[in-house]
């Protein structure tokens, strides 16, 4: 017979880990890092993955024979797999870190036998929406959370959406604001000497959300003496068939030069960060999907570059307006071409802004995040 965990075990299941990438997965790697490094015995279970993939991390790592999709199929499996381990999660912290495993674990919430001792959820946005349109998944998720001993978010947006869609969320909600990865690289000095042609950056997957089609447009409606001074780049994976043609399409009736570089590794996107003069990722809401904070902004802030985004979801809880980007409002095409003007035609504004953003960028913590998920701190109640 099998020693059942103590508490301090945590088991983090997550269908968003390496080798994926984005920056839910991102989150659960440097969570579940900073968990171990408090002294927890973390142990995550992720999605399938090739051998050659595998990195060494330092907790275990058990791998699901699921692919990490949020279909049916995908739920059901991981629900069976929770099931098998019953008796090793009923006296362990179980945390939840996405979507995913939060619908597997609705439905077995209804066994009493099954539910673990401590639940912790975290919610980043989207889901929240795509949770509550649904009657079913609506009510099975207020069962969930009324189940949980603790739930967060990464930003004050998505805390109020979450509290207000599932008031069942209210006094149990603490903030969890992401950080740098952990492996980041350290940045030399942004030169101050301006470039024959300025790079505008984006790094995101192909998708409406993202909006990269909207800073294409932006950046086509320059006037001649700045559109001839900047080439676009776009790093990201594929993304959705239809919107990657739209963008193409748009990118050969226009006189831009625009580069795609498709996904790259981390030291490979480090490089092109460094090349880059301006960052821009003009997110929109997309049906229920927003943008609940965006560890991207971080990323190229730390690399210090300005910024260009739109005011949306919590995109202005990731970059400082005025400190080290431009925020505009979004279906505002005249105001954002403006912005990315005032940053072409100013290359002191451009500096300020950049200089700014590497200390903004390293003012959150991996290891304060997982403290407030697991340890007991008074003083971090937020909701």
């Amino acid at each position: 017979m099998s020693v059942a965990p103590s508490l301090n075990s945590v088991f983090l299941i997550t269908h968003e880990f390496h080798p994926k990438r984005g920056g839910i997965a991102t989150f659960t790697e440097e969570i579940a890092k900073a968990t171990a490094d408090l002294g927890y015995e973390v142990e995550v279970w992720a999605q399938s993955a090739p051998p050659e993939k595998e990195v060494s991390w330092p907790f275990k790592l058990h791998r699901l024979p699921v692919k990490g999709t949020h279909d049916l199929c995908c739920q059901l499996k991981l629900a069976r797999q929770l099931i098998a381990a019953r008796r090793r999660l009923r006296y362990a912290t179980v945390y939840l870190p996405e979507p995913g495993p939060m619908l597997a674990m609705m439905m077995l919430q209804f066994s009493h036998a099954f539910r673990p001792h401590r639940l912790i959820l975290t919610f980043h946005g989207s889901e929240i929406l795509k949770f509550h349109r649904n009657p079913i998944t609506r009510l099975l998720t207020r069962r969930l959370i009324r189940h949980a001993s603790r739930i967060s978010t990464l930003t004050n947006y998505t805390q109020s959406l979450l509290c207000r869609y599932f008031p069942e969320a209210s006094g149990k909600t603490f903030l969890t604001p992401g950080a740098l990865r952990s492996d980041f690289a350290v940045v030399p000095p942004a030169s101050t000497k301006d470039k024959d042609k300025l790079i505008v950056l984006t790094v995101a997957r192909l998708h409406p959300r993202k909006g990269q089609l909207i800073t294409l447009h932006a950046l086509q409606s320059l006037a001649p003496q700045f559109r001839n001074r900047i080439e676009y780049w776009i790093v990201g994976s594929q993304g959705k068939k239809r919107y990657r043609a739209s963008l193409r399409n748009a990118v050969a009736q226009s006189d831009l030069s625009v580069r795609f570089f498709g996904d790259l590794p981390n030291d490979e996107l480090a490089q092109i960060y460094n090349q880059a003069d301006i960052f821009a990722m003009t997110s929109v809401d997309h049906g229920p999907s927003v943008e609940g904070f965006g560890l991207v902004y971080l990323e190229a802030s730390a690399h210090g570059l300005p910024i260009v985004a739109h005011t949306i979801g919590g995109v202005a809880e990731a970059v400082s307006d005025g400190v080290t980007g431009l925020l505009v409002p979004p279906n505002h095409p005249a105001q954002l071409t403006a912005a990315f003007e005032r940053l072409i035609s100013d290359h002191v504004l451009r500096h300020r802004l950049g200089n700014a953003g590497q200390a903004w960028a390293r003012r959150n913590c991996w290891k304060k995040s997982a403290s407030v998920l697991f340890n007991n701190d008074p003083e971090l109640v937020v909701a």
